[in-house]
């Protein structure tokens, strides 16, 4: 993706996680951007352009945070979600505002599929090198789980977590995930 590109996209991430999709407009990303009007219409000259470019741009993000993890440490996979919902907040609450509005929009919804079958397929890969049985069913239920975690933390539904929290809901997780043999949490399905 082109600088400019990626500017206008994560602008649009920063409106969408404030304004939520009605906000998000041409002219607000502009704005958010703080380029000139009319800028962002010229690098996506459809919303539908604009919302599949910001959901590749959330996966883009996505993909390098989770290639800098260790996807078996425990410990650095709890880091990375507690930026994802402080840090990065921003960034995961667009991406379910997408996610929602990809049930409607089929050109967004085949940039999500892509999305999460690449996070799939790298689940997949950490889970088959370590000879865990049945990987690709286990790995698509680890991201499911991680998931709903993150968007009952985004949404507020839940009770808040705090990183120590966070670790111990994971770790059961992983250890159904990683361990041959075992049949609940993430290997159930």
């Amino acid at each position: 993706m082109t600088d400019r590109r990626a500017e206008l996209t994560d602008a649009a991430i920063v409106t969408l996680a404030r304004s939520g999709m009605r906000g998000l407009t041409h002219r607000a990303v502009d704005h958010a951007a703080d380029v000139a009007e009319g800028s962002t219409s010229y690098y996506f000259r459809t919303r539908e352009a604009l919302l599949v470019a910001t959901m590749e741009r959330l996966a883009e993000l996505s993909t390098a945070d989770i290639a800098a993890v260790r996807g078996t440490d425990l410990e650095a996979v709890t880091a990375l979600l507690h930026h994802w919902l402080t840090h990065a907040r921003d960034r995961m609450v667009a991406r379910f505002e997408l996610t929602l509005e990809a049930t409607r929009r089929p050109a967004l919804r085949a940039a999500l599929t892509s999305a999460g079958g690449q996070f799939r397929a790298m689940a997949h890969r950490l889970l088959a090198e370590a000879g865990v049985p049945d990987a690709r069913r286990r790995a698509a239920n680890l991201v499911a789980h991680i998931d709903g975690l993150l968007f009952d933390q985004l949404a507020g539904a839940g009770p808040r977590r705090s990183r120590t929290d966070l670790r111990d809901a994971l770790r059961p997780l992983f250890e159904a995930a990683l361990t041959p043999g075992r049949a609940d949490a993430a290997g159930s399905g």
